[in-house]
């Protein structure tokens, strides 16, 4: 793999723009640089190159090269820790302004996909599916708590109903979300990047940022240019690095496995998922599926930590594929791979301000709820640096802890947890 490529994905092979745009090689000047053109940095500089904002982004290797490239391309709502939780642990009125934006980010998904006509598949439907009678009475309580917070678009399926949306007889009920959705997510983000362009902005590739220069003007280096601007954006997620050092701490790297089948026959995909909405099971390590715009069935699940690469994707997921799905046993996988997501320690974003000036913005750790969540955040983040920082500041109010033991001990920590609530998940408990 070249320096500048992106991982040998089904989204790399079937991606609308494969042009590379040059590197940064000489001093430029801007209103904003953002650091990282995935979900959030686009999605930030969009909404800023909007309102006349003169936006550079510094991308270290491709666009969309980290989990925006390599996700599973669900509209899923709210955030990984849900509005209950939230109001329950950080007061009724950050809950009340944290469920006013959970269901934003889907609609500025389906804006910019119509404003900008991106072509990236996009269909509607989502399904929370249950595996137990524990989780289906927890998706009861979802559909009330979302439909508080004025989110309607929800039916609940029964056991039968279910396998009427889904061609297994695993699920022991479902929640249909008919305002969420599923998407090529590599098309989507090369179209925001298009579209930024199409507003002035410019997007360097193979430019990482290797220093940060606080003052009342930034300044970004690159290896070979740098950016003076009045803002900065950090949003390198779990491809950040050592960028900004007190970041490293509050956030662990993880890696999610997909795998992608050949082409499907029309009769296998109606088998399979008649009417097309994508999926995700309740489990604490969930696993999640859809169709492709060209008739594969797209699988993932599964959670390494500290990001490292598992040696075997297909030994995997292919299990988990066909416990949900035995008749796919003689299907072929045409492709596999691995992405990163940050997972905090709460498991809610984190938002805040480094430097004296106040002037050098980040957000981060969306721990895989992050489609919608940093699409959110582009706008809340461009918000605030036109001076409505009403938003951003209940996202920065979240507390930030570190992982126990530090860098060190984070992974394992972390993996003893999840096997605790995998243990759960197989119980019922």
């Amino acid at each position: 793999m070249s320096a500048l490529s992106h991982t040998k994905s089904y989204y790399a092979a079937s991606a609308n723009d494969t042009r590379i745009r040059p590197a940064l090689e000489s001093e430029v000047q801007a209103d904003v640089c953002i650091v990282g053109a995935g979900y959030t940095g686009l999605s930030t500089a969009l909404h800023l190159s909007e309102q006349g904002f003169k936006v550079v982004v510094l991308e270290a290797n491709r666009i969309g090269f980290g989990a925006s490239g390599r996700n599973g391309g669900q509209i899923v709502h709210s955030y990984s820790r849900d509005i209950d939780f939230i109001e329950r642990h950080y007061g009724q009125a950050t809950g009340k302004a944290m469920g006013a934006m959970a269901f934003e980010g889907g609609k500025i998904i389906r804006r910019l996909v119509r404003d900008y006509d991106i072509q990236c598949d996009l269909k509607d439907g989502g399904i929370f599916a249950a595996c137990n009678n524990k989780q289906f009475a927890e998706l009861k309580g979802k559909k009330a708590l979302w439909e508080a917070n004025g989110h309607r678009e929800l039916e609940l399926l029964s056991a039968e109903e279910t396998r009427g949306y889904i061609g297994t007889s695993r699920y022991t009920g479902a929640l249909l979300d008919k305002s969420g959705g599923h998407f090529h997510p590599l098309n989507l983000v090369l179209g925001e990047a298009r579209a930024v362009e199409s507003l002035g902005g410019v997007i360097y590739e193979g430019s990482g940022a290797v220093k940060i220069e606080e003052g009342s003007q930034v300044r970004v280096h690159t290896q070979k240019g740098c950016v003076t601007a009045s803002f900065v954006v950090v949003a390198g997620n779990a491809y950040l690095g050592d960028l900004v050092p007190k970041l490293q701490s509050k956030a662990m790297p993880c890696g999610t496995q997909v795998v992608t089948t050949e082409p499907l026959s029309e009769a296998l995909q109606q088998e399979l998922l008649p009417h097309g909405q994508c999926v995700e099971d309740c489990n604490y390590l969930l696993d999640y599926f859809r169709l492709s715009g060209d008739g594969r069935l797209i699988y993932g699940g599964g959670v390494t930590y500290g990001a490292r690469e598992p040696d075997k994707i297909e030994s995997l997921i292919v299990p988990k594929m066909l416990k949900t799905f035995p008749q796919m046993k003689n299907v072929k996988v045409d492709f596999a791979w691995t992405g990163n997501f940050l997972l905090t320690l709460m498991r809610l974003p984190q938002f805040g301000r480094v430097g004296a000036h106040s002037n050098i913005y980040y957000a981060q750790g969306y721990s895989g709820h992050g489609v919608t969540c940093s699409h959110l955040a582009g706008k809340v983040l461009s918000d605030a640096i036109q001076g409505q920082a009403e938003r951003y500041d209940v996202m920065a109010s979240l507390p930030q802890y570190p992982f126990v033991g530090g860098r060190m001990m984070r992974v394992p920590y972390t993996a003893l947890g999840a096997f605790y609530y995998t243990l759960r998940d197989r119980l019922g408990i």
